[in-house]
């Protein structure tokens, strides 16, 4: 009997399902290919299917993040970090090299990249302004910069894919000299231990879960839900620019087109199965961290097994969507019902007999 009161409570925790589904999904990989844990040290950095698929999900996890917060204050989403992602890119590059992909900085590296990010915390001032104070739903105001916000990378780059032909602009979406872990594993995990240590060691994480329960319950106890979601969006689109950094820094180059293209669905994604609701209140970043790593590592199996790009989305749905409703509290009910109906049923056999 303890033994089956400790398996059901684990069953119950809100990680069990995100773990395994992430299990599940690297078993697929270990079974296709024995060597996928193994981790190697060439020309000084790690290599292995592991550290690729933690590499490639860095920004993903730090686009999970924000939307975790935004989903948990405001009940909705936020459509536009692909789109602000890439203004991000532009802005920084535009900066750094002007339209001709000139060869020398127009000024300082540093410099650039806090004017990047800087954008994109416009563009969730933008957001948050739209439904903070003007009570527009998330999903119609954020879909303005998913819209428009391609289009405003594309005056700034004028319209061209500009390169960059400096060695240490990689360094953000690659290796720093020295250090064997990917520079963009860096960025995500310390991204993540800030947001977790200010949400811990303040207040913040408990008043955005109150927001997202009840806005108007929050306001009476005196909490300023405009401030709180204003500054999830705000903070999202900080997230949507460091991812932005870390992609125009893998291909040395910004291309407003295809920047963070389709990466806001994966980050949603990523909340979804990560067991956080959708409408507002508790939340998990470890659980979209786990998300937003099964999601990519999906993706590394897909290509594996042969799956073209262009058909990558339509096995990814598949297995989405098994993952949600396996995560859905109905399903969760009925799974409940029937082991409960099935015990009772061996019960009863024992007793006869």
């Amino acid at each position: 009997m303890k033994i089956k009161s400790i398996l059901r409570n684990i069953s119950r925790h809100s990680m069990f399902f995100p773990i395994t589904c992430l299990i599940i999904v690297l078993v697929i990989n270990l079974i296709k290919t024995p060597t996928f844990f193994h981790v190697s040290i060439n020309n000084g950095v790690l290599y292995g299917y592991i550290i690729d698929i933690l590499n490639r999900a860095s920004e993903l996890v730090i686009l999970a993040i924000g939307m975790t917060l935004v989903v948990a204050c405001s009940g909705g989403t936020d459509i536009s970090v692909g789109a602000v992602s890439a203004v991000a890119g532009a802005i920084t590059i535009y900066l750094l090299v002007g339209p001709m992909s000139s060869g020398d900085y127009r000024m300082p590296y540093v410099l650039a990249i806090l004017l990047g990010l800087l954008g994109a915390v416009l563009c969730g001032m933008f957001n948050g302004f739209l439904i903070a104070r003007l009570k527009i739903q998330p999903m119609v105001a954020t879909l303005i910069l998913y819209t428009a916000g391609r289009g405003i990378a594309q005056v700034i780059t004028q319209g061209f894919i500009i390169y960059v032909r400096k060695e240490e602009f990689k360094y953000l979406g690659n290796f720093i000299p020295g250090i064997p872990v990917p520079t963009p594993i860096i960025i995500a995990t310390i991204v993540l231990i800030l947001t977790n240590l200010l949400l811990k060691k303040t207040a913040l994480g408990l008043y955005i879960q109150t927001v997202g329960v009840n806005r108007r319950a929050a306001k009476l106890v005196g909490l300023n839900s405009s401030l709180f979601i204003f500054l999830v969006y705000a903070f999202s689109g900080l997230c949507a620019g460091i991812s932005g950094m870390i992609i125009t820094s893998r291909v040395y180059s910004i291309d407003a087109n295809n920047a963070g293209l389709n990466i806001e669905l994966d980050a949603i994604l990523a909340v979804a199965i990560g067991g956080n609701r959708l409408d507002g209140g508790k939340f998990s970043l470890a659980g979209s961290i786990v998300g937003a790593i099964t999601i990519q590592a999906l993706t590394t199996t897909l290509y594996a097994m042969k799956v073209t790009a262009d058909q990558l989305p339509v096995y990814k749905a598949i297995v989405v969507v098994f993952i949600v409703v396996i995560q859905s509290s109905e399903f969760k009910r009925y799974i409940g019902k029937l082991l409960s109906r099935i015990t009772k049923h061996g019960d009863r056999k024992q007793v006869e007999v």
